[in-house]
């Protein structure tokens, strides 16, 4: 039976670059979605369509369908003074505000005497990626769940830390 739109649905993955492991849930909680959402890459959704509860089974997602194609003129020359207090390294990833106000995720390419280089393309872009995929579970979502697109496993609990509420909350 065909996963449906709206559903929730718990998966473990591993995801490869080639031979390179890149991400895994494996052993650690399990990624929750609502499923037609565009929560996850679309060729992730679209291989585990048709997977059951239980079923573990490896899809190819190609790299239009993951992070997209690889844009060699999305880089960017800012001044290094916008920087000020982040030790600087080639390869690191940073996160900021796009203008959309949206988070943006660039890595530094290159480190000058005043300016840096960054890339906005997604470090993926531009790769195949195999992932491993177990179903845990599949059910249908909630009401509050289908208005607000969030699974309960995923909504924060503004009561809990803000009044106290202690460790069994996850507060320190």
């Amino acid at each position: 039976m065909a996963i449906e739109a709206n559903q929730i649905v718990s998966i473990e993955y591993e995801v490869r670059d080639g031979e390179a492991v890149v991400d895994s849930n494996v052993g650690g909680s399990p990624l929750v979605f609502m499923f037609g959402k565009g929560q996850i890459i679309p060729g992730l959704e679209t291989g585990i369509v048709n997977m059951a509860i239980g079923e573990k089974g490896d899809v190819l997602v190609k790299a239009e369908d993951a992070y997209g194609t690889h844009n060699p003129d999305a880089k960017q020359e800012v001044p290094k003074d916008q920087f000020a207090g982040i030790d600087l390294e080639v390869g690191m990833t940073l996160y900021g505000q796009g203008e959309d106000g949206g988070t943006v995720q660039v890595v530094v390419k290159e480190i000058g005497e005043e300016t840096v280089i960054i890339d906005f393309n997604h470090p993926l872009a531009g790769k195949d990626l195999m992932f491993t995929v177990t179903v845990n579970n599949v059910r249908d979502a909630s009401a509050e769940e289908a208005m607000t697109g969030i699974p309960a496993e995923n909504q924060q609990d503004d009561e809990c830390c803000g009044t106290g509420g202690g460790t069994g909350c996850g507060c320190n």
